[in-house]
């Protein structure tokens, strides 16, 4: 592997494998058992860890919990069939453009 796209999509693929071919010792299975509000339970506890882990400053643990929440989306998006690459193509949509201009350009169903 030579980038960040390519472990993204290789761990996306671990998961949706597990997702078909679910075992009882597989941790991914196990979410996907729990549906989505397991999912969303999870994504919700690693984003908190995230913040507390930014809030201390310390660099390592930063990392491992982003990588925690990073996987814990890509099993979001695999529950819900959406390829990280539609991920990408709105990213590479909004480059380039003002977060404030891109937002108020959202259709209202979309703005928080």
């Amino acid at each position: 592997m030579t980038n960040g796209d390519d472990i993204l999509k290789a761990v996306y693929q671990v998961i949706l494998d597990r997702k078909a071919n679910p075992t009882d010792n597989s941790y991914t299975a196990a979410l996907m058992r729990g549906g989505i509000d397991k999912i969303l339970k999870k994504i919700g506890e690693e984003a908190t860890e995230v913040v507390i882990a930014a809030k201390g400053g310390v660099q390592n643990e930063i990392v491992y919990e982003t990588a925690d929440l990073v996987f814990h989306l890509l099993v979001l998006l695999g529950h819900q069939n959406i390829p990280p690459a539609e991920i990408y193509t709105e990213l590479r949509r909004r480059f380039g453009t003002s977060g404030i201009s891109e937002k108020a350009a959202r259709p209202v169903h979309l703005d928080p």
